[in-house]
């Protein structure tokens, strides 16, 4: 089969030599537009690799201590009915697991340290289907037994309040009892039997957990305020809280896990579309470099396209030739950018500690970051839009130059020849 004459002479004109110092000029140009095009497609893909590894690695931190839904009573109040609703949210058949709980805030102090926490009482023989918390910290969680008052603390909240176990702390509630002398607030001494840590500062330095039993004779309540609830996919949570809300009896709120965090997620998503359309700049810059070299070698070919003219080829086709030049070096320097890329996103947890180890420091300090390790999860979502981008943006930068040459004059360009 015959290859049109259109696409070989492009071919030709991009790998073409360098016989004169202009041709050799003009490959240079286009080797810089096809190594920026590149390193464009590479750096877009290594930065949203990164950002996706550091999104998924903070939500599985998260998810270790957060359920994917949680069903509660308006107002902190106990459940209505505990057994009916454990009952209705196991029905749903994207629920694997599902653990009651007690939520209330409430001051911890230590000697004249203070600090604002969040109490959950849990029931540790069913923590476990819920959360990864107990499968991590399952000696500290089973030392909550019913009428003991111990406490697991977050681990940064322990070191911040400078408590070990065995140390006792004062938990004190935030509704008082009334006495003769006014409103005194409830105090209760507990012994912390143990520490966790989820890796999440949020949780790690403002969690505590107890028995439910316990947690409901302080904070004066009558069975639990909520159920924590598992799904087989966390990604179907929204529509499995709109199934459950309209499934369950009584008047209960949902919340998923995604509402938890909205704020966060919500700043991650901007952050990762404001550099998804900055480095596109990049790409775009060093794609536009092909209208330089392309007018160049219009410039420099004005004879050849002035024979191809006379011997029949028609303005159609001079535009093709130099589309196909265009076309070729955007083409190999998005599938360049596109292997750099994927070979540095795969290979990121290898590079990173290299280079650390060879200049002397650490991107991530452990005592400063919340994840000490340069993360990433490459997506195809993410990887197929920036290659099809890539590619439009070389082939619009063709465009002008392909259609100046296709409007070469043959007698003009051949009068001095």
């Amino acid at each position: 089969m015959q290859i049109p004459f259109e696409l070989a002479l492009g071919w030709r004109y991009t790998r073409a030599g360098r016989a004169t110092r202009r041709n050799g000029f003009i490959s240079f140009i286009s080797g810089v537009s096809m190594l920026g095009i590149a390193l464009g497609v590479a750096a877009l893909i290594i930065v949203l690799s990164v950002m996706n590894g550091f999104q998924k690695e903070v939500r599985d931190r998260m998810l270790s201590v957060v359920a994917h839904i949680e069903v509660f009573a308006p107002g902190g109040a106990a459940l209505p009915d505990l057994d009916r609703t454990l009952a209705e949210v196991r029905a749903n058949p994207e629920v694997v697991g599902a653990a009651p709980f007690v939520s209330a805030q409430a001051l911890l102090a230590r000697g004249e340290d203070m600090k604002g926490v969040l109490v959950r009482g849990i029931d540790p023989a069913q923590e476990g289907q819920v959360t990864e918390l107990q499968d991590a910290n399952r000696r500290a969680v089973d030392t909550l037994a019913p009428g003991s008052f111990n406490v697991v603390l977050g681990s940064d909240l322990a070191r911040a309040l400078g408590v070990g176990v065995g140390d006792k702390v004062t938990l004190v509630a935030p509704s008082g009892q009334v006495t003769p002398a006014g409103v005194v607030p409830r105090l209760k001494q507990m012994t912390v039997s143990g520490m966790f840590h989820s890796g999440h500062y949020e949780y790690d330095s403002a969690l505590v957990l107890l028995h439910h039993e316990d947690a409901e004779r302080i904070f004066r309540l009558e069975g639990p305020t909520g159920v924590r609830v598992k799904l087989r996919n966390l990604h179907d949570a929204p529509r499995v809280t709109q199934q459950l809300a309209g499934t369950l009896s009584g008047n209960l709120l949902l919340r998923d896990w995604t509402q938890q965090n909205r704020t966060w997620f919500a700043a991650v998503q901007v952050e990762k579309r404001m550099m998804f359309i900055i480095l596109t700049l990049i790409v775009a810059v060093a794609a536009f470099n092909l209208v330089s070299t392309l007018v160049m070698t219009v410039q420099d070919k004005r004879a050849d396209i002035a024979i191809l003219r006379t011997l029949g080829a028609s303005p159609a086709s001079i535009m093709g030739v130099f589309v196909v030049q265009g076309a070729a070096v955007g083409v190999i320097g998005t599938l360049a950018g596109l292997l750099l890329g994927l070979l540095v996103a795969f290979n990121i947890d290898v590079i990173v500690p290299a280079i650390e180890h060879l200049l002397g420091v650490s991107f991530l300090p452990k005592d400063i970051y919340l994840i000490s390790r340069m993360p990433s999860d490459p997506q195809a979502s993410d990887i197929a839009p920036i290659g099809v981008i890539s590619l439009l943006l070389a082939f619009a930068a063709t465009l002008y130059p392909s259609w100046r040459a296709s409007r070469v004059n043959p007698a003009q360009a051949l009068r001095y020849e």
